[in-house]
């Protein structure tokens, strides 16, 4: 994880970076629209259960079971091939929430903990950092895979900023800790899966979209695959024109979430009318 200087907050110094302030308000107005709908007065529990079918339809997608969003909600069997993927990815959308006040004073418990429930097993490298030479399973990213070491430190590092806590946007911080997850796959599997999970928890946690309406996995997996390593591509390369390109790319997918949960506003009402 690259910044651009050493301060005590370094997350900061991201915030400032060409196009970034930009996209955290564009994010904070798209929020802003869904929770100032009327619907969300009355049936937010609805949008919030709609937005995590969706979160972890569009999570799967990107680790390559791309299943239209009727069939994720109608299936009940994820034993087995794409299935495994989409109920790993339904599984942490839902136990995410159960973890928020964890998060702040212990991220890598957190971090363990999504893991064991995507891989659903009881194997010995099930919801702990892998060890040299164990393999990872990451379907699409195909970035160079950092040692263990360097595995182990940089959580060390990625812990201590989120425990820190900063004067930095949850935007920012919440691209940061899923741009790093990715980059390193400190995990044998479901380490895409994981990480959107964390960034989503951050945004909740924030108070940016403390109702979780606003699925920002739903927006990556409508920005596409391709455009979602490139983007990872640009943050792994530590330069601030590839750290601004990853952060402003996360702010078009929070955006886009909050788009669907205005549109699912929206279907609401006129059923109501």
């Amino acid at each position: 994880m690259s910044t651009t200087g050493a301060t005590a907050d370094p997350l900061a110094a991201l915030a400032t970076l060409p196009g970034v302030p930009e996209a955290v308000e564009s994010v904070r107005k798209a929020v802003d629209r869904v929770y100032g709908h009327r619907i969300m007065r009355r049936r937010s529990n609805e949008i919030t259960s709609e937005a995590a079918l969706r979160g972890a339809r569009g999570s799967a997608a990107l680790s390559g079971a791309d299943w239209a969003l009727e069939e994720v909600r109608r299936r009940s069997d994820f034993g087995e091939g794409d299935a495994r993927t989409v109920g790993a990815a339904l599984r942490v959308t839902a136990e995410g929430g159960q973890l928020l006040s964890i998060w702040r004073q212990s991220p890598l418990r957190v971090l363990a903990r999504l893991h064991l429930v995507a891989a659903a097993s009881k194997e010995d490298e099930v919801g702990r950092p892998r060890r040299d030479g164990e393999p990872v399973h990451e379907p699409l990213v195909e970035l160079p895979l950092p040692g263990a070491a360097e595995v182990a430190g940089r959580l060390d590092g990625l812990s201590e900023l989120v425990v820190a806590g900063g004067s930095a946007p949850a935007l920012v911080t919440a691209a940061v800790v899923h741009g790093e997850l990715v980059a390193l796959r400190p995990f044998g599997s479901y380490n895409g899966v994981v990480a959107r999970a964390a960034e989503r928890i951050v945004l909740v946690g924030s108070g940016l979209d403390p109702k979780a309406v606003c699925p920002s996995e739903a927006g990556h997996g409508e920005l596409g695959r391709a455009a979602y390593v490139a983007a990872l591509e640009g943050y792994v390369s530590g330069t601030p024109e590839g750290m601004a390109a990853w952060i402003t790319h996360c702010g078009r997918a929070v955006e886009l979430g909050a788009r669907e949960s205005t549109a699912v506003c929206e279907a609401l009402q006129r059923g109501a009318a």
